[in-house]
């Protein structure tokens, strides 16, 4: 357990190292919720209509809780593995009495760490500038409830995220098209990065709602918002890990395919 706690301090050091990168990382964030703040406030610009289910206050409240579920979920060192597949600096790590999926969870949480605390003081600024009406959840069942989706969504993002990177082991020019093509663009829009998936027509819903990406940003957010019942919470979560199990399943199948292919090609 010691040695994983040095990997945590080390990386969350390393996270000062790439000063620009991590900037970017916020300036994008800040300057996506920002041009959907606006865009929704201008829907809701009378407080008291409502839409799709949403008064003002609760889009609003999407829209910042978006921003930090960011920096909890989709804030990853992961994103590197691909990378070190492709040069071959895997080889260091697989001779190391470390376990390889521990080691870049522990360097994961050590920048989504970094990037919650960066958020709070976004979040509260944003706020300052804007004053915008927000909603409270009260309920402690449904804090708790949010809070086991919320855990849920960061190991099941981990495993996707892993799933997309070993696609270095057999196509090592194309891992980064891949994340890319994966992160920018499906999970945006899948996950409820870009909108609330509930203002699509009810049968692509009920699709999008069977897929894992759906329980990376939306379910959470709407389990804090108190739109989902006690028995869509509970039929959520079962879902949510079903997939984290299928998917884990999957990536140790894949890992040890990826290792009888890996040649080591960059040392």
């Amino acid at each position: 357990m010691r040695k994983y706690w040095q990997i945590f301090k080390v990386s969350f050091n390393q996270e000062f190292a790439y000063r620009f990168n991590f900037l970017m990382w916020r300036v994008r964030n800040v300057i996506q919720i920002l041009v959907i703040f606006s865009f929704w406030n201008t829907i809701f610009s009378n407080s008291s209509q409502a839409f799709f289910g949403y008064d003002r206050a609760k889009i609003l409240t999407y829209v910042f809780g978006i921003l930090i579920l960011r920096a909890i979920v989709l804030s990853s060192r992961a994103v590197d593995v691909a990378g070190e597949i492709s040069s071959g600096n895997l080889t260091n790590l697989l001779l190391k009495p470390v376990n390889y999926f521990k080691y870049w969870f522990c360097r994961d949480i050590s920048s989504k760490a970094l990037n919650i605390g960066f958020s709070a003081v976004e979040i509260f600024l944003l706020y300052l500038w804007l004053k915008p009406p927000l909603y409270f959840q009260g309920d402690p069942l449904v804090l708790i409830s949010f809070l086991v989706s919320l855990i849920l969504a960061v190991l099941l993002f981990f495993v996707i995220l892993f799933l997309v990177n070993m696609i270095s082991f057999f196509m090592p020019e194309n891992a980064w098209a891949a994340q890319f093509l994966f992160i920018v663009i499906i999970l945006e829009f899948f996950s409820g990065g870009i909108f609330p998936l509930d203002i699509l027509p009810e049968f692509l819903f009920k699709i999008f709602s069977y897929l894992p990406f759906y329980y990376l940003l939306f379910f959470p957010l709407q389990v804090y918002l108190g739109k989902v019942s006690q028995f869509l919470i509970f039929k959520g979560i079962i879902i949510a890990f079903f997939w984290f199990m299928v998917l884990s399943f999957a990536l140790l199948k894949v890992w040890r395919l990826g290792l009888k292919a890996y040649n080591a090609e960059g040392r």
